[in-house]
């Protein structure tokens, strides 16, 4: 792929995949090339996710040129592989805006484009959701196809596994299609698995194995022996014995490169009825070799430039490490003191800062894949047997793992830790991936000790202090880098439920929880007001909380979490306990999904900057 501008002749006169549709199939390859390049060149200029869309170009063209959408329905998994459906889909002006404030979002949304059936994110939904909308086409009597398409690691989740399981119940027409871009559970493609694709998918095939099926049903035994015996040599062929079990008919694998053979692959398969299963093997970051050399670097990018790829810039003095990072070294660290030590984590090695550990320590890392549920109770069995699992893992991604931690975690009073990553609003993900409901789940759950730090050097002595206790904790912290405290490199554990006064002022107190603790600095010197790192959500400083009550006539808790059964709902439930009696006012994250957009925009639009602080607070008085 060239880096340099080429003319998008026929991009641009496509506005709906109805336009597609009408061009001649000779074509597409055009299409598809004219697509990469744009792609290449718009998420250079605003960032996104680059090498998993490269390698869906051609499966996007394939599918909106053979199938009848919008009335079709097609169901991305996760969503990060859908920028070429979001361009053929009349959304290519808004791709300059792509994860901005008010621009197009990051993955599939139901409220942006009435192409975007299911909104998605999180990964291994595409399937059950696809099978519950074929379920409510045959219930309502509606002539209808529709696809699910699911990447290699999201198969590696439950869900995907339950909806193969009982959609063989349903007696739907359903087409599920594994885009595998890691050739992890199949063989090379070759022309002999192309080959065997198009014949099975045609009519042909289908045909004579239903009039098969007929003659062999009057022989007792004959029908059942048949059957085996084609299990048997499409085992020995291809990788789908597996997906036969669940009642699909497997198909593949086919390059998914090759739009010619998917379009007739994808034509044949739209005429068939029952339960199909397509293979297709795409190459993440197809066609500009940066990507394709390094695709986990190229997964989700900044702005970079094309023509000379992704640059490590060299900073002019040394950067705040993230919070992230001081996870990881943290993680090194306490795994060189204690061989007890193990980390796990959901397909999130990168994201979650686990690189260096995995290097030093392999025989301690174990990445589950994606299956955070999963993840959880293999924590908990690790620490039945003397083990200490620290579990890395996102805020939005615990979600999914919640009953474990209930139920296999808590209740049992294991010492898990988990190392809770994204806390707070993360910016152009968007709703899905803003950790904005932990604190509300975390801290009403039995046994669990929940921490909150306010910098850099806090994170790693919490991180430490979680550590050393018996029993399930969690320590939260947000995205990117904290306000530039250094680091100690000893580890000193906290003590267990207190605070701090880090100002003293008069009237006003703000009780801050975690990274709002900057802003309220700030805002603490506009106000005259003092201001406390509350450190813990669980348990509560209650002394503290008493100095405050009977020295304040107003408190004031700040939280980057949703007001809503929060850390500040948990300071009123104290109080009432207490029977204190003081005015009280929550500031946090709004009964609502915030957007899509920069973090510090998105902050202040929440109130939660140090200006948005004090006029909410002088709007109170």
């Amino acid at each position: 792929m060239n880096s340099a501008h080429e003319p998008l002749e026929l991009l641009n006169g496509i506005v709906s995949p109805a336009d597609l549709r009408s061009l001649d199939r000779r074509l597409l390859p055009q299409v598809c090339r004219e697509m990469r390049e744009f792609l290449l060149q718009s998420v250079a200029r605003t960032g996104g996710h680059l090498s998993s869309n490269l390698g869906t170009v051609e499966l996007s063209v394939a599918l909106h040129y053979v199938y009848d959408t919008p009335g079709d329905r097609l169901v991305w998994d996760v969503g990060h592989q859908t920028y070429a459906h979001k361009v053929l889909t009349g959304r290519r002006e808004g791709m300059d805006r792509l994860r901005m404030r008010g621009g197009v979002a990051g993955f599939p949304r139901r409220d942006e484009s009435e192409y975007d059936t299911f909104g998605v994110a999180h990964s291994s939904t595409s399937i059950s959701a696809a099978l519950g909308m074929a379920v409510a086409a045959r219930r309502q009597g509606i002539d209808r196809r529709v696809v699910a398409i699911i990447g290699d690691g999201a198969m590696s989740a439950g869900l995907a596994f339950e909806a193969l399981n009982n959609a063989e119940t349903a007696e739907v027409d359903l087409l599920v299609i594994l885009n595998d871009n890691d050739m992890s559970i199949s063989p090379p493609v070759g022309a002999l698995h192309n080959y065997l694709a198009r014949l099975m998918s045609g009519r042909f095939y289908t045909a004579a194995r239903r009039a098969g099926e007929r003659m062999l049903s009057v022989t007792p035994g004959m029908l059942e022996f048949a059957k085996r015996a084609e299990e048997h040599v499409k085992g020995m062929l291809l990788p789908g014995t597996l997906f036969e079990e669940f009642g699909f008919n497997y198909l593949g694998p086919v390059d998914g490169h090759d739009i010619d053979l998917l379009v007739t692959t994808l034509s044949n398969l739209r005429n068939l009825r029952g339960l199909q299963f397509l293979h297709v093997v795409t190459r993440k970051g197809k066609g500009y070799v940066q990507a394709e050399a390094d695709p986990i670097l190229y997964h989700g990018v900044s702005k970079f430039d094309p023509a000379a790829g992704i640059v490590a810039k060299t900073p002019a003095k040394p950067a705040a490490p993230a919070y992230t990072q001081i996870f990881g070294d943290w993680l090194c660290d306490m795994a060189a003191a204690d061989d007890r030590l193990v980390g796990i984590t959901p397909a999130m090695r990168e994201g979650s800062g686990l690189v260096r550990f995995s290097r030093e320590h392999p025989e301690r890392y174990f990445d589950v894949g994606i299956a955070e549920q999963h993840a959880v109770t293999f924590a908990a069995g690790l620490a039945c047997d003397g083990m200490k699992p620290v579990v890395a893992i996102y805020s939005t991604f615990l979600q999914r793992g919640y009953d474990q931690l209930i139920h296999d975690v808590a209740i049992q009073n294991l010492p898990v830790m988990f190392a809770i990553d994204r806390g707070g609003l993360v910016g152009a993900d968007g709703p899905t991936h803003h950790g904005a409901f932990d604190l509300s789940y975390l801290r009403c759950v039995p046994n669990m000790t929940v921490m909150t730090p306010a910098d850099e050097n806090e994170c790693r002595q919490m991180l430490y202090t979680a550590y050393t206790m018996n029993t399930p904790t969690a320590v939260r912290y947000p995205r990117g880098t904290g306000p530039g405290v250094a680091i100690e490199p000893t580890m000193t554990a906290l003590p267990v439920g207190r605070g701090e006064v880090r100002r003293r002022g008069r009237g006003l107190a703000l009780l801050a929880f975690g990274s709002m603790l900057a802003p309220c600095l700030q805002a603490g010197e506009a106000l005259d007001a003092t201001v406390v790192n509350m450190r813990f959500v669980k348990p509560l400083d209650l002394d503290l909380l008493r100095e405050m009550a009977a020295t304040h006539a107003r408190l004031v808790t700040v939280e980057e979490n949703v007001v809503m059964g929060g850390a500040g709902s948990a300071v009123a439930e104290a109080l009432a306990a207490l029977g204190l009696s003081v005015s009280i006012q929550h500031l946090g994250l709004p009964d609502a999904f915030v957007e899509h957009g920069d973090p510090a925009g998105l902050l202040r639009e929440c109130g939660l900057d140090s200006e948005g602080i004090v006029n909410q607070v002088r709007a109170r008085q």
